[in-house]
């Protein structure tokens, strides 16, 4: 996504542009709101958000362009970071891209909310990060974590909020729920390695495309979703989804 905009808004403006973002996913990772800061040297006389839209694919749309102080940074002055995974368990063509499938899962939702209400007792996620070594530090502050399901329980989508995540995290904390789901896992050996901070020899991650960045939080900057016209995006839960 960043050499696509960077391309676009570089023949735009005529010069060569690099833009800083908030973060960065896997590929086939989805991102429902993201964003991203440019130092721009002059100002234009023209709708330079009409302009990127047109020239933009139809997999990335600009909502808004805001100034900013000129020490505004995208990733670092972030403050909390949400991210939901979607899943199906029923083969449904219409989600093919947009969530992940796991074919005819039975799965013990209440067994997965149990763990998913440990998430905010814990703050090291040394045993859910691909490359810990790579970081100073795996503290991560988890604020909140949910996990809903639609009328069907055919449908599953799991959120989770905090001020930072590490590699891989959210979609190995998800392979993790769908291990305690099937039976493969206990609670109490999810929460060790939570309170003991061991990688496990094994690791699952989820698959990629049921996740998304969903919600970037500045002291300066909280902005709304703009995917009103799906209501399974929404930040907070509606109608179609019921907290297990």
């Amino acid at each position: 996504m960043q050499e696509v905009i960077e391309n676009v808004l570089g023949k735009i403006v005529h010069s060569k542009v690099v833009i800083n973002g908030c973060g960065r996913t896997d590929a086939q990772v989805h991102a429902s709101q993201y964003f991203f800061h440019v130092d721009l040297e002059a100002s234009y006389d023209f709708d330079l958000l009409q302009r990127l839209n047109q020239a933009l694919p139809p997999d990335i749309a600009v909502f808004a362009i805001l100034p900013v102080a000129d020490n505004a940074h995208a990733r670092f002055d972030a403050t909390q970071r949400t991210y939901d995974y979607f899943l199906h368990t029923r083969k449904d063509p219409f989600l093919q891209n947009s969530s992940a499938f796991y074919a005819d899962r039975v799965l013990d939702l209440e067994s997965m909310r149990a763990a998913v209400a440990l998430l905010p007792q814990y703050d090291d996620y040394y045993a859910f990060c691909k490359s810990p070594a790579s970081f100073t530090h795996t503290i991560c502050r988890v604020g909140s974590a949910h996990l809903w399901t639609d009328e069907s329980r055919e449908r599953l989508r799991f959120q989770i909020s905090a001020n930072r995540f590490l590699t891989g995290m959210i979609r190995i904390l998800m392979g993790r729920l769908l291990e305690i789901g099937a039976g493969q896992m206990s609670l109490a050996t999810f929460e060790g390695h939570l309170r003991d901070k061991k990688t496990p020899k094994l690791i699952r991650p989820a698959y990629p495309q049921g996740l998304y960045l969903s919600k970037i939080v500045y002291p300066y900057l909280d902005l709304p979703q703009r995917t009103d016209f799906a209501a399974v995006f929404q930040n907070t839960p509606s109608e179609y989804w019921r907290e297990i």
